[in-house]
C-alpha cells in the first residue's frame, strides 16, 4: 500500500511519516512544504500521479490562528483552496485523502461534547478556512483534532515543560477546556482509517477526557517534578489576541465505534512525557503568561 504525506517536516507529519515506515507492507512518500507546495496545484497533481497513492493524508495546512485573522486570503489559499486541489488529485487516483482538521470549526458555545456531526460555527478566521478544506474534502476522510503536542516541533506542552525544568512561574488560562492530544496516538488513527477499517466521513480524533489549559499545565509541572504551586490561573481576557478561541473543545468519539476510542489523555501525557523531557531548549524571561496558541 503506498501513502503519500504532505506537510511531513510538522509535528503531526513526522510522527505519522515514522509510523508509516515502520508498518509493514506501507511505502511511503513524504513531502515537506519545502517539497511540495500545497498552492502548486500542478505540482500536487503531478505528485498523485507519479506516486500513485492508495492513501494521501494532508498534514500541511496554515496554523497561523492570529495571522489568519490579518490575512484571510492567504490562510484560505492553504486551507481550502488547496485541499479542493488535492481532493481532485486524489479522487481521479482514488486514493483515499485523510483532511486534518480541527475544532475551530465550532463555536465553543457547548457544555457538552461536540457529535460529529453537530452544527458548525467558526469564531475566527482559522476556522472559517479550515471549514472550507472539509467542505472541499467531502466523500473523503475528514479528521477533527485539537491541543496538539508531539516529540518534534513547538507545542504548549513542551513550553510547559521547558518552563517547569526551569522552575519558572507562568499564567496560563483556566477558562478553556478541550482534550490534549499526542501526535503518535494520532498517527495510529490515521493508519486505521488508512487501511480502510473505517468508511468516509467526519472523524473526531483527540485523546480522551477534558481538562483546562491551566490544569495541563500543573500536571506537566508535577511531572517534572516542579511544583505546581508556579501556574497560576488567569482568564482568556487576560491574554487578548486578534483571533477569539473557543471556550469549550471537547469532542465526541461516536463515529469510531465499534473500534475502541483514543486512551486519556492522561495516559497518553504519562507515554509522551519522556519524548518531551528530550526536547527541552533554553527559557528566556522570569515569568511568561500563555494561551492558546
Amino acid at each position: 500500500m503506498r501513502w503519500l504525506v504532505t506537510g511531513a517536516g510538522g509535528m503531526l507529519g513526522r510522527d505519522l511519516t515514522r509510523l508509516l515506515r515502520a508498518t509493514p507492507g506501507v511505502r511511503v512518500h513524504a513531502f515537506t512544504r519545502a517539497e511540495l507546495d500545497l498552492c502548486d496545484a500542478a505540482a500536487v497533481a503531478g505528485a498523485v500521479r507519479v506516486v500513485a497513492p492508495d492513501v494521501v493524508v494532508n498534514c500541511a495546512g496554515w496554523t497561523d490562528v492570529d495571522g489568519a485573522e490579518s490575512d484571510e486570503a492567504r490562510a484560505m489559499a492553504v486551507n481550502g483552496t488547496a485541499v479542493a486541489g488535492l481532493a481532485r488529485a486524489s479522487a481521479e487516483r482514488g486514493a483515499r485523502l485523510l483532511q486534518i482538521s480541527t475544532d475551530y470549526v465550532f463555536d465553543g458555545a457547548a457544555r457538552a461534547p461536540y457529535p460529529e456531526d453537530a452544527p458548525t460555527g467558526p469564531l475566527n478566521a482559522y476556522g472559517r478556512t479550515k471549514l472550507a478544506g472539509e467542505r472541499a474534502a467531502q466523500g473523503h476522510y475528514v479528521v477533527r483534532t485539537e491541543w496538539l503536542y508531539g516529540a518534534h516541533g513547538r507545542s504548549f506542552a513542551r513550553t510547559m515543560a521547558t518552563l517547569a525544568a526551569a522552575g519558572k512561574p507562568v499564567r496560563v488560562v483556566t477558562d478553556q477546556v478541550g482534550q490534549p492530544t499526542w501526535t503518535a496516538d494520532l498517527a495510529e488513527r490515521l493508519l486505521l482509517l488508512g487501511a480502510g477499517q473505517a468508511p468516509p466521513g467526519v472523524y473526531h480524533a483527540t485523546n480522551a477526557g477534558r481538562t483546562s489549559w491551566y490544569d495541563f499545565a500543573k500536571r506537566i509541572y508535577a511531572l517534572a517534578g516542579a511544583d505546581p504551586g508556579l501556574v497560576e490561573p488567569v482568564t482568556t481576557a487576560a491574554f487578548p489576541r486578534p483571533a477569539t478561541r473557543p471556550a469549550y473543545s471537547v469532542l465526541g468519539h461516536d463515529a469510531w465505534r465499534p473500534l475502541p476510542p483514543m486512551r486519556d489523555w492522561n495516559s497518553a501525557l504519562d507515554a509522551a512525557w519522556p519524548h518531551l523531557l528530550s526536547g527541552w531548549g533554553s527559557v528566556v524571561g522570569q515569568a511568561v503568561g500563555v494561551g492558546r496558541q
